[in-house]
């Protein structure tokens, strides 16, 4: 967060503060005379609150992880929605009216509570508390790229035993159930969840800095990164077959995680699942697609293969003429 700051500070926010924040001078009619300098309105504004003021930096803090969240949340979902997620799982029987929405809204509500909570953990990066640095040599190429696999390690293992914990039925009712509302989620659903469950899987990656030494500019980056791989996991994908899907937890793995529920709780590996005896692989037969065929071929949709039928064209075309007549 610190980096964001430094980036931010003489690009905008010195002057924003200037604006909200402006320095008062003290008697300034009686100093007219000793420094008329003071009076020159092409010197730039400047804000009461320094750079490293506690209260400036909160709240910097937190208009910049709401609005960034928020446009990490949106742009991905939106990619994920409509350039990969098969729109035809909407039909799918225990897909929710109007869900979609519903998933966006609780992804709004959770994104401001979740931001509140994770600001005294920036704050201590942004004031020296962690063990971020800035200088590539102080610790060598080599623990650059150690400490790359050590956050994905840290994060994976934390984030299963904090998902499987939440499952547990004296905390899943309070916690973690509002987020297996989707059954067949959407990538809007990613962060479609009670706050405190978001705060509380995201702890992994949030504490790694403080307990081991990472370059600043790198954990920017590997946390972005998990904010969206986190939405790409929704994007209902049931790709199966694929030699990789033996250790990465893909989008496949946690289709069924929401289907099945005390199944697949990793976030990027399959290893803890695994060896913890919680895997359930990905498998052609378990694709939630063919229960949306199902209610899509009842409605007259698709035909016996899946292919749009003749009747779905034909109402395209009508669409498209009315839509073409009426512009």
């Amino acid at each position: 967060m610190d980096s964001i700051l430094e980036f931010l500070d003489p690009l905008v926010l010195d002057k924003a503060w200037a604006y909200a924040m402006p320095q008062t001078l003290i008697s300034l009619n009686q100093t007219d005379s000793l420094y008329p300098e003071l009076h020159d309105a092409s010197l730039p504004a400047i804000s009461a609150w320094a750079r490293d003021n506690i209260y400036r930096q909160m709240i910097s803090i937190y208009i910049i992880t709401a609005i960034g969240a928020a446009a990490i949340y949106f742009i991905c979902s939106f990619l994920s929605y409509y350039l990969i997620y098969d729109r035809r799982l909407e039909y799918h029987p225990r897909f929710l009216k109007n869900q979609v929405r519903q998933e966006i809204i609780s992804s709004l509500w959770a994104i401001p509570f979740i931001d509140i909570m994770t600001l005294p953990i920036f704050l201590a990066e942004v004031r020296g508390h962690s063990r971020l640095y800035t200088n590539i040599d102080e610790y060598g190429y080599g623990w650059l790229f150690a400490s790359t696999i050590a956050y994905m390690i840290f994060n994976d293992v934390g984030i299963y035993w904090i998902h499987r914990l939440e499952h547990h039925p004296s905390v899943y009712k309070f916690l973690h159930k509002p987020h297996h509302k989707w059954i067949i989620p959407t990538p809007w659903a990613a962060l479609a969840f009670h706050p405190m469950d978001g705060f509380c899987q995201s702890l992994p990656y949030h504490v790694f800095p403080f307990v081991f030494p990472i370059q600043k500019y790198l954990y920017l980056v590997l946390f972005i990164v998990v904010q969206i791989w986190t939405i790409v996991i929704h994007d209902g994908d049931m790709i199966t077959g694929h030699w990789t899907e033996k250790f990465i937890n893909s989008p496949a793995h946690h289709t069924l995680h929401h289907m099945y529920f005390t199944v697949n709780y990793g976030q990027y590996f399959t290893w803890c699942d695994n060896y913890f005896d919680s895997h359930r692989a990905p498998q052609p037969e378990l694709d939630p697609i063919h229960d949306a065929l199902k209610v899509m071929r009842a409605k007259g949709l698709v035909d016996e293969q899946g292919n749009p039928s003749r009747r779905r064209r034909v109402n395209r075309a009508l669409h498209y003429h009315d839509f073409m007549t009426a512009a």
